[in-house]
């Protein structure tokens, strides 16, 4: 093959015997096991094609082996398997094909055959029109925008909020006209800055929703859109359109763009069309259209939801309470929410029943969320979680933009939860008549002594975030279960072969069927019980040797030091996975670094849930993140007959691992671990030799090569 960026060459006998140079990136969602998996089978592929390869891999570890500019320009294509976004401008003029990272590992000899006649990339880097056609999906190129501009967003959201928040606690104090701040004091500077991060937490959002679709060239006006969205002043409307406006924007400017950049046009203007052409055509387009077209309907919107509660006031004080709750946590701060909260700010000093309602209302979807990331983490990713914190402090001071990184990943499951939440919280404070003297909600105005029925305030505010949080979660997980079906029934191979998603991302695998899981219960639970006895009798037999009893030999230190002789089982009496995880939980176990055996158990099974940790090659590790430990273990048992797994090529797991950490050391060890792992165990000799060892010491030896 010739490389498309070189058009003279091929013209010899000397090209045309020229090895075939080939490059590939891996990357999952997660950056574990089948980054590191995908890596190994293309780069044996093309060993064994005879083929010179350079693969390198996005894990979360970081990048390694990365590719030069050298790589690239000497490449005569490039194979793109992941399942996140890479970034394909330094692969201009090049062949490249993308697929899932499931397809480099279950087809790499296809997937080298394949990009020989992939399109080329265009000079900007290539953008969903590519991804399409090269293997790639459009709504997961849509799904993979939308949470690049999650990801971006979310740190202006926490450090807005949590400036704001801390300004207000401490420099704040309860007025008619709200919590207000003396100007010119250190606190107020530190409001400003807080606000200042607010300001630019839409058009982030929207600018990088656009610039993963359409790449440098929509960054403009997606960005300029979502200040649009934000500041609602410039088309002559009292209520701005808020993040769902963001989302139209970001999505907008970036579709646009790939549409504008496949209009042919003469060689010379070719230069500027990605630097003055394709963000002006864009920009104009989507700023007027914002102005023009949705600016008047979001201004007739305002005035006529305003109209509609003015004439409620008079009706059931926990109708108009839930109703208020719901617009109040339909959009955080968008058009709707501001109808709500400037409706109850009017009737302040008349009737301040209203304000409580919307008060009450106020901070229930940032303490819904927050909460929710608490009580299921394993939904969650850890910046998710870590930003499930923020929200918590945030609700406190009533800054409902908290939840907007959750709504904006999943608006259909945390919406819904949200309005839920905020009506249930708005209906007990209108039926107790709670009343707010300062627009403003949360519990920080109870601090300034602005509430009237306390306890019923509170009660409205814990009930509304319980009921978010808990209707947050069992959507999420109803979404999960159908997508996960979905999947399963369209490509059950493809369906396996996944790691746990981000935020808002489809499960790749489906939880073991239910008659199944009800069939293996009985032995599962007649395993677990004879290997928590087992490791019992191995804690004591190594209690003896440690105190001289039969010294025991000196053993060969692997994965430094965390798999030992006690941690080696030549053969599993487990039939199925349940009792497979548990019958290694007892192994565990045996070191003493174990407090609470079934919490193990469970977080294991639990990840098994979010996705199948059988990655082929008769080979499984499950892994768990648990304070249940109280230091890093690993194990290794072995299944003659195999056991299923899930796993990707349909193979039963014979080499079984399981690694087990402590949640404060889940970091890059953890990681480490997983990766030193998949890529040794892609050696099919040390498969072999691993399988073959006659004992707990001749297994040690092997795996002592694992580094």
């Amino acid at each position: 093959m010739t490389s498309p960026a070189d058009p003279h060459a091929g013209g010899g006998a000397v090209e045309q015997q020229r090895k075939l140079r080939l490059l590939a990136v891996t990357a999952c969602p997660t950056g574990i096991a089948h980054t590191y998996m995908a890596a190994e089978k293309l780069q044996q592929a093309a060993d064994a094609a005879g083929i010179d390869m350079k693969v390198e891999t996005q894990g979360s570890i970081g990048a390694e082996n990365v590719l030069t500019d050298n790589d690239v320009k000497q490449a005569d294509g490039i194979i793109i398997a992941a399942d996140k976004d890479v970034d394909r401008s330094r692969f201009a003029g090049k062949r490249v094909l993308s697929v899932g990272v499931s397809e480099g590992i279950s087809h790499p000899e296809q997937l080298i055959e394949r990009v020989q006649n992939a399109p080329v990339a265009g000079s900007e880097g290539g953008g969903a029109q590519e991804a399409a056609a090269s293997g790639g999906k459009e709504r997961s190129a849509a799904y993979k925008a939308l949470m690049n501009g999650v990801s971006f967003m979310i740190p202006f959201v926490v450090v807005g909020g949590l400036l704001i928040a801390v300004s207000l606690a401490i420099g704040g104090h309860a007025t008619p006209d709200g919590i207000q701040i003396p100007k010119d004091t250190f606190w107020f500077n530190v409001n400003a800055l807080g606000t200042l991060g607010f300001k630019l937490m839409l058009p982030i959002f929207s600018g990088y929703i656009a610039f993963a679709l359409g790449d440098r060239p929509a960054l403009v006006p997606g960005m300029i859109g979502g200040f649009l969205a934000a500041d609602a002043s410039i088309y002559g409307s009292d209520a701005n359109a808020g993040f769902l406006g963001a989302i139209v924007t970001g999505f907008l400017a970036g579709y646009l763009v790939l549409a504008i950049r496949k209009i042919k046009v003469p060689k010379a203007i070719q230069p500027i069309m990605p630097i003055i052409v394709v963000p002006i055509a864009s920009t104009l387009a989507v700023g007027l259209a914002f102005i023009y077209i949705l600016g008047g309907p979001i201004s007739w919107v305002f005035t006529h939801l305003t109209d509609f509660l003015g004439g409620m006031t008079g009706s059931s004080a926990v109708l108009l309470g839930a109703l208020i709750g719901l617009m109040i946590a339909f959009d955080m701060g968008g058009p709707v929410n501001k109808t709500a909260f400037l409706f109850a700010v009017g009737l302040i000093g008349t009737n301040n029943a209203v304000m409580g309602m919307a008060a009450a209302a106020i901070p229930v979807m940032p303490l819904g969320q927050g909460l929710a990331t608490m009580i299921h983490r394993k939904l969650y990713t850890q910046q998710e979680q870590e930003a499930g914190i923020a929200a918590l402090f945030m609700g406190c001071f009533g800054i409902s933009e908290g939840a907007i990184p959750f709504a904006a990943a999943r608006p259909a499951q945390v919406i819904p939860a949200n309005m839920l939440g905020g009506a249930v919280a708005g209906a007990i404070a209108g039926l107790a008549g709670v009343e707010d003297s300062v627009p403003h909600g949360g519990p920080i105005v109870a601090v300034f002594g602005a509430i009237s029925g306390l306890a019923w305030f509170f009660l409205a505010i814990v009930a509304g975030t319980v009921v978010t949080a808990v209707t947050t979660n069992a959507l999420i997980g109803v979404s999960n279960r159908r997508a996960a079906a979905k999947q399963a029934a369209a490509d059950p191979a493809e369906a396996k072969a996944g790691e746990p998603a981000l935020v808002g991302a489809t499960p790749a695998v489906a939880a073991e069927s239910a008659p199944e899981a009800h069939a293996t219960a009985t032995v599962a639970s007649t395993s677990a019980s004879a290997s928590l006895q087992s490791a019992a009798a191995a804690s004591t037999a190594a209690g003896a040797a440690e105190a001289g009893i039969g010294e025991p030999a000196e053993e060969p230190e692997v994965l430094s030091g965390y798999l030992t002789g006690r941690t080696v089982k030549v053969q599993l009496d487990a039939r199925d996975k349940e009792a497979a995880i548990r019958e290694m939980a007892g192994l565990a176990a045996g070191t003493g670094k174990v407090a609470d055996v079934e919490e193990l158990v469970r977080t294991a099974l639990r990840r098994e849930e979010q996705g199948t940790t059988g990655l082929g090659e008769e080979i499984a590790i499950p892994h768990a993140k648990t304070d249940a430990v109280t230091a890093p273990v690993v194990c290794f048992a072995r299944s003659d007959e195999g056991i299923e797994w899930g796993s990707l090529d349909g193979t039963k797991a014979r080499l079984v691992f399981m690694i087990s950490v402590p949640e404060a050391a889940a970091g890059d060890e953890h990681l480490r671990i997983l990766a030193l792992l998949s890529r040794k165990l892609m050696d099919t000799d040390f498969r072999a030799r691993l399988q073959a060892a006659p004992d707990e010491a001749a297994i040690l030896e092997v795996l002592s090569e694992v580094q």
